[in-house]
């Protein structure tokens, strides 16, 4: 086949171009004239000047939430939903290193406003903050992280634990930070690993882990799904005064367990207080305000968040619950004596 001539070649490109741009659908031109127009008024949009940005960052309020897949994030996602409300109040959730290292950003971390913790964190700074107690306030119990101390056949007891190998999950959670607390309280020392909870249980399979602890709302899913040989268990844990200053006693029983808790039979255990705490700001001061602000906001409307779609966990808060070890943040007692005052008024 004989070719072109390069001169011959160039027209006809030139030729197949016109006619393609003769044949270009109206739509796309029209298309493309709206991304332009889009484009313009996008440029133009005016920022935020003045009187409106300071309005914006006045009432704005940084939340320090955890780590990406806990569930305090989450939760801390779920509330800046519900409170938002433009410039007048904007909840900005941070992920974080973990509900564990949530007090240090709370106390040292610029734009920390609030943050989600274990109540056992505080015992953490009684040396480097001794008066860690009165710098924190608490505005809501969020829910209770019960232990679940989970071990192979031959183990019948905690003392059975001293030296073995137990698994108190990945750093950053709850496990590995309140785990090895509980522990040393109960005077038990174990050969301590921190790999995920998954790989951990297949060791206990194995004969190569003796025991996982769990600090997390039940029930947990890898022991009502998990099937597990006769004598797995969990081990109960007394409540006394060893866990009075931040612990609160739980149970664990067959209805969240029906494969390794008999029918009637209960696991006495302990729980770890999960709490939406803020930084003992000033009354008079703009960080306080906004605080106080979006306390107003959870508390009234603490009802949409307990609506079909949210966490579940929502569904069981009392708005009065306390968190052992911290006083109530002073506009939320306010809001909670308002509230009792209305409810005991004449009709």
């Amino acid at each position: 086949m004989n070719k072109l001539p390069r001169s011959a070649s160039s027209l006809l490109l030139a030729a197949l171009a016109a006619v393609t741009m003769m044949l270009q659908p109206d739509c796309l031109q029209a298309q493309t004239e709206k991304n332009a127009k889009a484009d313009a008024q996008l440029v133009r949009r005016p920022l935020p000047q003045g009187n409106e940005k300071d309005r914006m960052n006045a009432w704005t309020v940084g939340l320090a939430g955890g780590l990406l897949e806990g569930a305090p994030i989450r939760l801390a996602a779920e509330m800046a939903r519900v409170v938002d409300d433009g410039a007048d109040l904007h909840l900005l959730p941070i992920v974080t290193r973990g509900a564990t290292d949530n007090l240090n950003a709370l106390l040292y971390l610029r734009g920390v406003d609030t943050a989600i913790i274990n109540s056992d964190a505080l015992d953490e700074y009684k040396v480097q903050v001794p008066q860690i107690q009165s710098r924190i306030t608490y505005l809501l119990n969020l829910f209770p992280s019960e232990l679940h101390i989970f071990v192979r056949p031959e183990i019948t007891g905690l003392q059975d634990l001293a030296g073995k190998k137990v698994n108190f999950n990945t750093q950053g959670t709850a496990a590995a930070y309140s785990g090895p607390l509980i522990f040393s309280r109960l005077g038990i020392d174990v050969d301590k690993t921190f790999i995920p909870h998954q790989v951990a249980l297949e060791q206990m399979r194995k004969g190569e882990m003796s025991a996982v602890v769990f600090i997390t709302s039940k029930p947990v899913d890898a022991f009502v799904r998990g099937r597990w040989e006769a004598g797995f268990k969990f081990l109960p844990v007394q409540y006394d005064r060893r866990f009075e200053d931040y612990y609160l006693p739980a149970s664990l029983d067959a209805k969240e367990y029906p494969n390794l808790i008999k029918q009637g039979e209960r696991v006495s255990t302990i729980a770890v207080p999960t709490a939406l705490v803020a930084f003992n700001w000033p009354t008079r001061s703009n960080r306080y305000q906004r605080v106080a602000r979006f306390v107003e906001y959870l508390f009234s409307r603490i009802d949409r968040l307990q609506a079909p779609g949210f966490d579940a966990k929502w569904q069981s808060i009392n708005l009065a619950a306390s968190v052992p070890g911290l006083t109530r943040f002073q506009a939320a007692q306010e809001w909670l004596d308002r509230k009792a005052r209305s409810a005991q008024a004449p009709p």
